[in-house]
């Protein structure tokens, strides 16, 4: 009797029913086989499947830490959050997992100002950062190009992956100036990533902080790769890594060739994306749309500051691929404790940095106070910029309105609420029609055509209670001119300058030096180009100086000149008739505060 049988052979007393248990053993055993059958054909099935998941961070703005050095408050979420989530993701060993940025890092948090122009001898706290991360691709944004080439070349060749813009090309050559694709492997797939970065820039940004470069239309540049890439390296999965949003039509034309926001007109039009990460916006959401030729592209919009990771996960089986995407909010987890301790000095060192008092502030300084008039935090800007340029006449706009300054001690760590952006300061040469047609483009956007005292006054989004229906960034108000706003007139015929702050006349065929920031400068906002009606082609030839630092470091600068700053507000301009905007600047601040 064989072995296996033995024990059996105790409990079995006649023929039958030694039959019947050999019977039943029999069963079992084609059961048991069958099992091992169909456990052997899902394990094959399961071999088959190749799972990805790729992450995507953007516009982290410099929020390396859990902690916002600007307000001086913990944050929810960081880098450091993100790392967390990104240790859980490696652990799953069913899965490859890719990490990619799509850029604006280098600007925002005073931990990037710092490494970018203060300590800029050591390698980039940015680059050992994503380095450690083991970030796998990155996409430049706008804000990176901001900080000079002295600071992002010393970035990108610090990092240990690629960075990429297929449509920032060299001015030179024609090739692109940063990597245009890469290629990232997943067992036997192929992964294709695309890295385009908004046109926008020559709007906005200095000549010379992209003097190397020039900006090209993103649906034309993925249609000129797309194809390319699609024939050779033929890839399993196109994905695109675009610094650029998903709302085409935000301030203009949504048809207008260098769309700043082209991701969708990307994905409608250029046949090939599997999915496209979109950014610049800050705005989260996930959607799909039908291309051209009716395929489906996911969309991936992760918002900023590490807020969420975007994330898409893809599964390629017997059934073809199955693509679904989210974003994941950082909240949901702890920071990682080996991240803090990896860049803790860099931390103390930021954090001391920050500490320093510039000067004494005497009162209370309040950014929302510039959206209904004049104000002591706008007319200090205003003040710093005439002083620096000798110019006649300044024009500035509120960067935050959520921005309070205390009186008490104003710390380093105030400049980046008092001003934002790492803004150039020009001064520019301007008819007396040019500088009314600019002031009219920014109260058209700005304040609502009042009928009444019970209208608003500022001019509020459709449906909208408490949005503005523009970008407080470009309510640019004047000094050096006595100046009012009729808000009971139409849009374009609201402004009266009467005279320059000193009295002496002012005359629309006279030529002023004006004094403003560079992103105005440049175009932004329109201002100039709509506004002025300066061609675009123009303004470059206008510009008669400008600083060489940025416009926060000569604000330092000129306070700790002062051992007291006492917050004055210029009076030179007003909204009319009072009795109308009195009211509505009372009931329009209590929707905003």
């Amino acid at each position: 009797m064989p072995r296996s049988f033995k024990n059996v052979s105790k409990y079995v007393n006649t023929a039958r029913s030694a039959g019947f248990m050999l019977k039943n053993i029999a069963k079992r055993s084609r059961i048991l086989h069958l099992g091992v059958i169909i456990l052997l054909l899902f394990t094959a099935c399961k071999q088959d499947q190749i799972t990805v998941r790729i992450a995507v961070t953007t516009d982290v703005h410099g929020m390396i830490y859990p902690h916002d050095f600007i307000s001086r408050a913990p944050s929810d979420h960081s880098l450091a959050h993100i790392y967390k989530y990104v240790s859980e993701q490696r652990t799953k060993q069913d899965t490859f997992f890719f990490l990619l940025d799509n850029g604006d890092f280098l600007q925002g948090q005073p931990t990037v100002y710092y490494y970018n122009f203060v300590d800029t001898f050591q390698e980039h706290l940015s680059a050992r950062v994503m380095n450690y991360m083991e970030y796998d691709a990155g996409t430049v944004g706008n804000h990176d190009i901001e900080t000079g080439p002295q600071v992002y070349k010393r970035v990108g060749d610090s990092f240990q992956f690629p960075w990429l813009a297929a449509n920032a090309v060299n001015s030179t050559t024609g090739l692109p100036y940063f990597e245009p694709y890469t290629i990232l492997k997943a067992g036997s797939k192929r992964i294709a990533i695309l890295g385009l970065i908004t046109p926008g820039i020559p709007g906005w940004l200095p000549k010379n902080l992209w003097a190397e470069m020039e900006f090209r239309d993103m649906v034309e540049t993925a249609q000129e790769w797309v194809p390319h890439i699609i024939e050779k390296e033929k890839p399993d999965l196109l994905v695109g890594l675009f610094h650029s949003g998903t709302d085409a039509s935000y301030g203009g034309n949504p048809d207008a060739y260098m769309n700043e926001n082209a991701v969708m007109l990307v994905a409608e039009q250029v046949p090939g994306f599997h999915i496209i990460f979109a950014g610049h916006d800050h705005r989260v959401s996930t959607q799909q749309i039908a291309n051209i030729e009716g395929d489906s592209v996911l969309i991936i919009d992760p918002g900023s500051h590490g807020r969420f990771a975007g994330e898409a996960t893809i599964t390629f089986g017997s059934q073809g691929m199955q693509i679904r995407g989210e974003n994941i909010p950082m909240q949901a987890y702890d920071p990682s404790e080996a991240f803090l301790e990896q860049f803790a000095k860099e931390y103390e060192t930021v954090s001391e940095y920050l500490e320093d008092t510039i000067t004494w502030l005497a009162a209370d300084m309040v950014g929302l106070d510039a959206l209904f008039g004049p104000s002591s935090m706008l007319s200090l800007i205003h003040n710093v910029q005439l002083d620096l340029s000798a110019a006649q006449i300044s024009f500035t706009a509120p960067l935050s309105i959520s921005a309070v300054l205390r009186e008490g001690p104003l710390l380093v760590s105030d400049m980046f609420k008092l001003y934002r952006f790492e803004n150039m300061l020009y001064r520019m040469e301007l008819s007396g029609a040019e500088i009314d047609g600019f002031l009219e483009h920014a109260v058209g956007s700005w304040f609502n055509t009042m009928s009444g005292p019970g209208d608003h006054l500022l001019l509020f989004g459709p449906n909208q209670p408490g949005r503005l229906a523009s970008p407080y960034y470009n309510f640019s108000s004047a000094a050096g001119i006595n100046y009012t706003v009729d808000v009971t007139r139409d849009p374009g015929d609201r402004v009266s300058i009467q005279t320059l702050s000193d009295g002496s006349p002012f005359n629309e065929a006279n030529t002023y030096s004006v004094a403003l920031n560079s992103y105005r400068g440049n175009g932004g906002g329109g201002h100039l180009t709509a506004g002025a009606g300066i061609p675009k082609e123009e303004l470059a030839n206008r510009i008669a100086w400008s600083t060489d630092r940025d416009l926060r470091f000569y604000l330092m600068d000129y306070l700790r000149q002062q051992d007291t700053l006492y917050p004055l507000t210029r009076q030179n301009w007003a909204c009319i008739p009072v009795h109308f905007t009195g009211p509505a600047s009372i009931s329009d601040r209590k929707i905003l505060d």
